[in-house]
């Protein structure tokens, strides 16, 4: 008996000690961030929202810098959305508008920098990974659904450009997305293996950039590449000059943003060449709205990423799935004129249609 007792006594110590370290744990990855607090935009505050600076935890110990949008005089829990994009990006930029777009329509809206990127924490600066910045999108959904003026059941997610794919990557992975827009949306596992347009979709050609990535380790793994060229020329393809027309003009350039400087580390994206993240998003049962530029480069992404979803097979994928169980809910939106960084800010024609994003959301997010 007194062995017994002796042993209980042992157990509760130690799962004390255990619960102890579990919170000391979880204390740890709160980390502290230096956070900007004057307006640093590349649009003006609307006077229709609030907005303050907040920050959350990822389950990979990481700590997102955001800025969280409500509507003014709004009552009662509300629906959300999570917003981050384009790849590279920050923000203060395209994403943050699209955020305080959607809280002028109603919604909480949450934009966040990611992993190693902007103001949200992770050394070394400008790397990514699938599961990294799939989490990323994850961990904001844990966020929104704590916030007193949510509905834990009614949350969405808005990824723009290469944020895009990793927002259907996400609304595949976790069913309390309730419903994904991805705005003129890259593949960034498919052009990281691929190449554009698929043309370096080849054991030879990819055994090479393995090669070349393998040699940049040994050489200068810290190394900085592909931020958005300084200055264009006519004879340089029509996306190339509106990326620069974005991030390096008042238009879009932000100090904090890779694609407006020096880009991302040369190797920062290796773990993209060698995965397909958008395998299973045919079976998103959730609502999602595929929204591109008839004129943009990167149509393609959405095409194939949208028929791949509802269909189980589409072109630029090697491999079949069963066709979607719940194809009734999702949406391919083709805007006439509009190229692809068009639907980052609206361009010169504000092609952006804030009232059918609103309408999507306010259908899907009951």
């Amino acid at each position: 008996m007194k062995k017994l007792i002796l042993f209980a006594l042992a157990a509760l110590t130690l799962a004390a000690c255990g619960n102890k370290q579990e919170t000391n744990n979880n204390d740890n990855m709160k980390q502290e961030l230096n956070l900007t607090q004057e307006w640093d935009k590349v649009f003006p505050l609307s006077d229709k929202v609030n907005h303050r600076k907040v920050t959350f935890e990822t389950q990979y110990g990481l700590t997102l810098a955001a800025d969280l949008y409500t509507p003014k005089d709004a009552n009662g829990k509300l629906a959300a959305i999570a917003v981050s994009g384009p790849f590279g990006a920050v923000k203060e930029q395209s994403s943050g508008l699209y955020a305080m777009k959607m809280a002028e329509q109603g919604f909480v809206a949450l934009a966040f920098d990611p992993s190693f990127t902007g103001e949200s924490s992770g050394e070394p600066r400008r790397t990514a990974s699938p599961d990294i910045n799939t989490e990323d999108f994850m961990a904001a959904v844990d966020f929104l659904s704590q916030l007193e003026n949510v509905d834990p059941e009614r949350i969405g997610i808005i990824g723009i450009c290469g944020w895009g794919g990793i927002a259907l990557n996400a609304a595949a992975a976790d069913p309390r997305i309730k419903a994904t827009v991805a705005s003129t949306m890259y593949d960034m596992t498919r052009i990281s293996g691929n190449g554009y347009y698929d043309s370096d979709n080849n054991e030879e050609a990819r055994h090479a950039a393995r090669e070349a990535m393998g040699k940049q380790r040994l050489a200068d793994p810290m190394a900085m590449a592909g931020g958005v060229i300084d200055s264009v020329t006519d004879d340089l393809p029509q996306f190339v000059k509106d990326y620069h027309a974005y991030y390096k003009t008042p238009r879009g350039y932000h100090v904090r943003s890779g694609n407006s400087n020096d880009g991302w580390r040369v190797i920062g994206t290796q773990a993209y060449a060698n995965s397909r993240f958008l395998y299973y998003i045919n079976e998103i049962r959730s609502a999602v709205l595929v929204m591109h530029g008839a004129e943009a480069h990167s149509r393609y992404f959405g095409e194939a990423a949208y028929h791949f979803m509802v269909d189980g097979k589409a072109e630029g994928y090697n491999f079949i799935g069963k066709p979607n169980p719940n194809p009734d809910n999702k949406q391919l939106l083709i805007i006439p004129g509009a190229t692809h960084c068009d639907l980052y800010d609206g361009g010169e024609g504000n092609y952006i249609p804030w009232d059918t994003l609103a309408d999507f959301f306010g259908k899907n997010l009951k």
